[in-house]
């Protein structure tokens, strides 16, 4: 059996986020407001024609596998990019990046959904729906009752809980942010008996660095292309 992290979106699905998927047992997708993440239960004539019936007229399906997995006929790849997926057993002895740290953290929730839209459309720390904010646990900082740096949880495998959507403002970086959030989320997690995983392009060496002096390790490289209706 393939590990949980091979197929994350489709792990995720089928077991503790099936409530917030659209589809059947041939292929799921998040429904649109969540994100555009989606996958096929296997390789199949079936299953690949039913995830391309999850595919909008506008955008797309994201789509993350440790494989190249066959995709739909009928469909193009809008993108196509190498991740680095990573894993935590525990956080850095030292406290990694830094140590604890120096400046408050806050609970984001509802009252903060249009501000984390905004930060994440300004960053781009990948995709962020208009329900993306629900799907887990987000903190932030805070800088004169504004917000300018978020973290927070995504896909949910059984036992596994992905750290994404962080980023921070451009004119507050450097101060530490990323790691403080990260260490947050992450100890969330840990304290829940779950693995915190998280991916980064494969080219962000800065992005990489960060998270391992925090105690992720690299588990391995995975595609995620983003697949449209072909014209």
């Amino acid at each position: 059996m393939d590990h949980p992290l091979d197929r994350p979106v489709w792990r995720a699905l089928t077991s503790r986020q099936r409530g917030l998927a659209l589809g059947d047992g041939r292929a799921l997708r998040f429904a649109p407001a969540y994100g555009p993440f989606g996958a096929a239960a296997d390789g199949s004539e079936a299953s690949l024609a039913a995830l391309a019936a999850l595919i909008p007229a506008e955008g797309g399906v994201a789509v993350v596998e440790a494989a190249r997995t066959p995709l739909p006929p009928g469909v193009a790849v809008a993108q196509e990019a190498e991740l680095t997926q990573m894993t935590m057993a525990g956080l850095a002895a030292d406290g990694g990046a830094g140590g604890a740290a120096r400046f408050e953290i806050v609970d984001l929730g509802e009252a903060d959904a249009a501000e984390m839209r905004v930060l994440a459309e300004l960053t781009r720390p990948g995709p962020f729906s208009s329900l993306t904010h629900r799907l887990g646990d987000f903190v932030g900082v805070k800088q004169a009752g504004r917000l300018v740096a978020m973290a927070g949880e995504r896909m949910k495998p059984e036992g596994f809980t992905e750290v994404s959507g962080v980023c921070t403002h451009p004119g507050s970086r450097g101060r530490g942010y990323a790691a403080g959030l990260i260490r947050v989320v992450a100890g969330r997690i840990l304290a829940r008996g779950e693995i915190p995983f998280l991916h980064s392009y494969a080219t962000n060496l800065g992005a990489i660095g960060l998270y391992e002096s925090l105690g992720f390790v690299v588990r391995r490289p995975v595609l995620m292309r983003v697949v449209t209706k072909a014209l």
